[in-house]
């Protein structure tokens, strides 16, 4: 039996790279004409402003804030800002700074929040340890009608098994694009895994008899045993972890949240600075789980890396390699906070029996990979499993007839 040993502690120290900017909350203005509305514009990935149509670009935020160095140079813990425990009120007020008046915004869905007096656009911009402002965002690069296509696509292949009230209530244009909350991770450590190898050096066929007296051939195989031993440096780079404890939930018997890790990864290299108008017009799910409760799962990871990686190595053990122990000694880490897009098409199927099951599709904002659950037809995938069995089994009985 396998005894995996658990990844080593992460070095003592943390260095906190500060990535929330000088930007106060409230208003925040178009650089040419001053306005308040500014949207992405997903065709160029740039800001544009609602009034002058005045379009920019803000900084790539990794290179920004020197959190890409070389991976192996990487020692003790090194973490953005944004990724600070959350211990404050997902409720923030703010101060419109257009009329004085008090405005309080639920970052629980969102980040901003129009003043019900001037109707100016409040926005959250300063990093407050609820987790609502991340180290760096990815800008959706999908439309919402590409997005769409997608779905309906992905849809239309599963028709056939789909339970038919889903097929019925079934409207592709009510997908959202939401920024789900992740933890972007580079590890850099150092990798031990043993276990034992087999590498055949003959074959061949002898007669032997059995307990009844009757002669039959046997085929064997002669291995010389080796005990395997890989030392070596492991890199790994923008390992990306969901921070959200509603997307970790992994029972499938109320949620398919499952498949939305099915679409990654993302080109989280070209995260840009945190600007809540790139979140206008989409929907926001903050941070709620911290540094330390993803680490054990980051670190599991980062062991089952090293044991592929090394699968490269064995061709020589034609018989397989059964690993027994795999040590990661962890020499530094990075933890980078970030809103990373997604469109997704949700339908709550209630069972007969009165349980819920919520599915979902998600699109990948970057890249269009897409993938999900429907509800099924039961009844109907029955009966092609009935069908599909009994001519199996008359092939069957018609082979047995012929030989």
């Amino acid at each position: 039996m396998s005894d995996l040993q658990a990844p080593r502690p992460v070095p003592d120290g943390e260095r906190v790279v500060r990535t929330g900017g000088d930007g106060t909350d409230g208003i925040v203005r178009c650089e040419r004409c001053g306005a308040s509305e500014a949207t992405l514009n997903v065709a160029t990935g740039m800001l544009r402003c609602n009034f002058c149509r005045f379009e920019w670009s803000t900084q790539n935020a990794l290179q920004a804030f020197d959190l890409d160095g070389a991976i192996g140079d990487l020692s003790g813990v090194v973490v953005g800002s944004g990724t600070a425990d959350v211990t404050a009120d997902p409720a923030v007020t703010l101060r419109c700074t257009a009329c004085g008046a008090d405005v309080v915004v639920d970052t629980t869905a969102a980040v901003h929040a129009r003043c019900h007096w001037c109707r100016n656009t409040l926005s959250l911009t300063e990093q407050v340890p609820n987790g609502a402002v991340p180290d760096m965002l990815l800008p959706f690069s999908v439309s919402k009608d590409e997005a769409v296509k997608h779905v309906a696509e992905f849809v239309r292949k599963r028709t056939f098994y789909a339970h038919p009230r889903f097929r019925a209530e079934f409207q592709p244009e009510n997908v959202m694009g939401v920024y789900l909350p992740y933890m972007v991770v580079d590890v850099n450590a150092h990798a031990t895994v043993t276990g034992e190898g087999e590498h055949q050096t003959r074959s061949y066929t002898v007669q032997v008899r059995d307990s009844e007296g009757k002669t039959r051939s046997e085929r064997r195989y002669d291995a010389d045993v080796y005990d395997v031993r890989r030392s070596f440096d492991l890199h790994v780079d923008d390992l990306t972890v969901e921070s959200s404890a509603q997307r970790l939930d992994r029972d499938t018997a109320r949620t398919s949240n499952n498949v939305i890790n099915t679409i990654l990864p993302f080109d989280v290299e070209n995260g840009v600075l945190y600007d809540p108008r790139y979140l206008q017009g989409f929907t926001s799910e903050r941070r709620d789980v911290d540094v330390g409760v993803l680490r054990p799962a980051v670190l599991g990871q980062v062991s089952d890396i090293a044991r592929w990686r090394v699968d490269e190595t064995i061709a020589f053990y034609d018989r397989g390699v059964r690993w027994d122990t795999t040590d990661v000694d962890v020499r530094g880490e990075r933890w980078v906070s970030a809103y990373l897009p997604v469109w997704l098409y949700s339908y709550l199927q209630t069972k007969r029996d009165g349980s819920t099951l919520l599915h979902y599709v998600a699109v990948n904002g970057r890249t269009g990979e897409t993938m999900g659950s429907v509800p099924l037809n039961v009844p109907r995938l029955a009966l092609v499993a009935s069908v599909v069995e009994v001519f199996g089994a008359a092939a069957a009985a018609v082979l047995w007839v012929l030989t």
